[in-house]
């Protein structure tokens, strides 16, 4: 090619359209004036490392990330089929109806589009380049992916035939794009060709096993490498350093991808940009060792066009995933993320079946809500995760066979935040957890008046609420059902608020079962490890292998001013300070029963006289100090 002194657009052209040259190579620097679209298949571009600019080039079109300087983009035949299901297809199928077999033949490939979703909004469960693998009859044929979501008897799709860009890759890039106007508004655009003066180097559409490798880009506009409707494509050593803009969307990225399926990307790193990987609508895809700083507007994100089997392992930057609104899309499934650093995790949407394991949230200086995970409770698991500030969950989702369940996570609390979220709370986007949640071998650190708002039964196993300090205040409960196995508080407690929904009566009831070898030690704000607060409904407490050790006199063990109660305490032990139970707390429709319980030094004056419904006395050790 020519070096940067004379433009290089018709020395690009007059190349890559000869079909007898197959590899293009660059040993100078190059400049760029016009916007090229290419349909050429089975082509490598070089660049060799050196420098690309496009100094004077000419205006994009607007709102087009697809205006880049190099667009290889593939052709419709023109040929179409559009029916109307007849029967359901399941989630995992690869054999789709079609009007008529006929006209598909195994090689060829086509755009599968299903309408938009019943509900209105603009998205897609099916909407990729497949290609034909078997005609299965004449009204089905088998094709390279399998559905990620049940599509629906009734249901519309169309399917439209393309001659697709094949193996044309682009390498070795140096790219430095030119300066828009910026007037600091996220709302109003500079002027009216804002959007059309800058520049970005790469853009596929309709593309198959095209690869871009070792690109270097600052300055961009338009995300640096497009995709859409791509297939079978790698990613791999590019770089985005300070584009020139990064607040409105679609502008600022590394790496778009819209429609595709099994994109591999890796070894990237973005610095100042606005994302580093963008999945829309993409499905079986990996991202791997990308590196994202500066990344206050999320490094990792996916719409929430229906995403789903999307990999993510051993990266580094902030992770939203289908946080795009309703309209573009709120929805994801079995997304999965491992060894990876984040100031933070926005997943509350409704993402269904998300894994995290050893994810990291770790509260940055400055930044809002750094530190914290948000979750979608619904097929959640977490594995050996920490989250400095925060871990809130909320559901916005019931699609899951699987249990949610964290284990050996750490989460560092925020005074007075939630850990799963009240009916009522006014965060937009935030629902309260209607399913169960089992938390095991996990810590809680810095505890003070936070609240489990939700949470239909919360199973602890071996896992630890650890106080702020002494004067911390213990945790509001609104679950209906709890169970403590091992573990325990410390400097903490928990205070039962009511069932966060009523049953068919109206009550609030609730129930906890202490047992396993938990462990309450030291003091609360509260002066109470376990407190019933004013509210209707019976409480059902059951206490069995246990330990509770208090270390003032004016701590108690159980407190309960209201009624009615059932309480059994079978082989427990009580340490210091009192019970206090008021008058009339275990009256008509409550029992006590204490029995095979050690108690040490414990005051026992509150506690209600003994009758047919009443027994605390014989039976225990008593031991008094």
């Amino acid at each position: 090619m020519l070096d940067a002194t004379k433009h290089a657009d018709d020395a690009l052209d007059a190349m890559v359209n000869d079909v007898s040259i197959h590899r293009i190579e660059s040993h100078s620097d190059l400049n760029f004036v016009r916007r090229h679209t290419y349909d050429r298949s089975n082509i490598e571009l070089d660049f060799g490392g050196h420098r690309v600019t496009t100094v004077g080039i000419e205006l994009n079109a607007k709102s087009n990330p697809f205006g880049a300087v190099i667009f290889f983009q593939g052709k419709a035949t023109g040929e179409t089929q559009t029916l109307t299901l007849s029967a359901n297809l399941p989630e995992q199928s690869d054999v789709l109806e079609v009007l008529d077999a006929a006209s598909f033949e195994v090689g060829d490939w086509w755009v599968a589009r299903i309408q938009n979703h019943p509900e209105g909004y603009a998205q897609r469960e099916l909407d990729y380049m497949v290609q034909v693998t078997e005609i299965i009859d004449e009204s089905h044929i088998r094709v390279n992916y399998k559905l990620g979501w049940t599509l629906a008897a009734g249901r519309e799709i169309t399917f439209k035939k393309m001659h697709p860009v094949i193996r044309s890759h682009i390498m070795n890039m140096n790219f430095i794009g030119v300066s828009v106007p910026d007037n600091g508004s996220t709302s109003a655009k500079p002027s009216e060709d804002w959007d059309q003066i800058g520049s970005h180097p790469i853009a596929y559409e309709f593309a198959v096993d095209c690869n871009v490798s070792d690109v270097t880009a600052t300055k961009v506009f338009w995300p640096v490498i497009e995709r859409r409707y791509c297939t079978h494509f790698v990613t791999e050593r590019c770089k985005l350093m300070n584009p020139e803009e990064v607040i409105w969307g679609g502008t600022g990225y590394l790496t778009q991808q819209l429609n595709v399926l099994y994109g591999h990307v890796r070894d990237c790193h973005t610095s100042n940009a606005r994302h580093l990987n963008d999945f829309t609508c993409g499905a079986y895809c990996m991202v791997e060792n990308c590196h994202g700083d500066g990344d206050e507007h999320g490094s990792f994100v996916t719409h929430g066009q229906y995403e789903h089997d999307l990999t993510f392992i051993g990266n580094s930057g902030l992770l939203s995933f289908a946080n795009s609104g309703t309209t573009w899309g709120d929805s994801a499934k079995r997304i999965s993320v491992k060894k990876h650093v984040a100031s933070r995790v926005v997943a509350h949407k409704r993402i269904t079946d998300l894994t995290l394991e050893d994810v990291h949230a770790v509260w940055k200086e400055g930044l809002v809500d750094s530190g914290t995970i948000w979750a979608n409770a619904d097929g959640l698991q977490m594995r050996g995760c920490k989250a400095d500030t925060m871990l809130t969950l909320s559901q916005s989702s019931s699609r899951s066979q699987r249990s949610n369940l964290a284990d050996g996570c750490s989460f560092g609390m925020t005074k007075g935040a939630e850990i799963a979220r009240m009916p009522d709370n006014p965060h937009v986007g935030f629902r309260p957890v209607m399913t169960d949640f089992t938390m095991q071998n996990c810590q809680f650190h810095n505890v003070d008046d936070n609240s489990l708002g939700s949470i239909n039964k919360l199973i602890l196993m071996n896992t630890w609420f650890r106080g702020a300090s002494p004067e911390a205040k213990p945790i509001q409960v609104w679950c209906p059902e709890v169970v403590v196995q091992g573990g325990g508080c410390e400097n903490s407690g928990m205070i039962l608020m009511g069932a966060f929904h009523l049953d068919e009566t109206g009550a609030s009831d609730q129930s906890i079962t202490v047992d396993g070898g938990t462990v309450f030690s030291g003091t609360n704000a509260a002066k109470a490890f376990l407190k019933r607060e004013e509210m209707s409904g019976i409480v059902t407490w059951v206490f069995g292998e246990c330990k509770s050790s208090v270390m003032d006199a004016e701590t108690s063990h159980f407190s309960i001013h209201s009624g009615p109660n059932k309480m059994r305490a079978i082989g427990s032990r009580f340490s210091g300070g009192k019970y206090e139970i008021a008058e009339g707390a275990f009256g008509h429709d409550s029992y006590l029963l204490m029995m095979a319980c050690v108690e040490e030094g414990v005051d026992r004056s509150a506690l209600p006289v003994e009758s047919d419904r009443v027994k605390h006395k014989e039976g225990n050790m008593i031991i008094v100090e």
